[in-house]
C-alpha cells in the first residue's frame, strides 16, 4: 500500500495537494456511498441480496481514502495492472476490477464539484470557445499497443489508415 509522507510526494502520486485530495474525498465518499444504496436496493428489490451491507470479505482498499488513492494514482501514473496490484497489494484481476469500478464513481465526482475537464467537442467552434484566451497548449500523449481484432469489420472500423514502415 502507497504511503504518503508529505503534500509533495501526493502531488507526485496523485497530481493533486492534501488538500484537493481532502476536497474531493468528502465528494467520492458521498458519491459512492449513493451508488453502494443503490446496488443494496436494487439487489434487495431482485431477492439477489444475501448480506446486509458491511457483510462478506474485506478488500484491500478498505477506507474511501484508499480507494480514491488508488484510482488517481492509475491516472496519474498509468501503471500496467500487474505494477497497480503490486504497489496496492493485490492480483492484477483485482486492480483491474478495482479500477473500473471505482473510475466512474471518481468521474461523477469531478462532474459535481465542477471540474470534470470537457473530453468531447462536436464542432471546432465549441473547441475554440473552450480555448478563448489560451495561448498555448500542452499535449501530452503516449501511444499504446492496440490488439487488433481477428473479426475483419471491426478490424477495419479501428484502421487508421497508416502505412507500414517497410516497403
Amino acid at each position: 500500500m502507497l504511503t504518503i509522507r508529505d503534500d509533495r510526494h501526493m502531488r507526485s502520486l496523485t497530481g493533486l495537494t492534501q488538500a484537493q485530495f481532502n476536497i474531493l474525498l468528502k465528494t467520492f465518499r458521498s458519491v459512492y456511498q449513493e451508488r453502494r444504496a443503490a446496488a443494496y436496493e436494487a439487489g434487495v428489490a431482485a431477492g439477489t441480496r444475501q448480506r446486509q451491507p458491511g457483510g462478506g470479505a474485506k478488500g484491500k482498499l478498505p477506507s474511501y481514502a484508499d480507494k480514491l488513492l488508488f484510482v488517481l494514482y492509475y491516472y496519474k501514473v498509468y501503471p500496467t495492472f500487474d505494477v497497480l496490484g503490486t504497489q496496492f497489494n493485490m492480483a492484477r484481476s483485482k486492480a483491474h476490477t478495482n479500477l473500473y469500478k471505482l473510475s466512474p464513481i471518481l468521474e461523477q465526482s469531478l462532474k459535481q464539484l465542477g471540474v470534470l475537464p470537457h473530453r468531447e467537442f462536436r464542432m471546432p467552434a465549441e473547441l475554440k470557445a473552450a480555448l478563448k484566451g489560451v495561448e498555448q497548449i500542452l499535449i501530452d500523449v503516449t501511444e499504446r499497443t492496440y490488439r487488433r481484432a481477428q473479426d475483419d469489420a471491426t478490424q477495419r472500423e479501428h484502421y487508421s489508415g497508416k502505412k507500414s514502415g517497410i516497403q
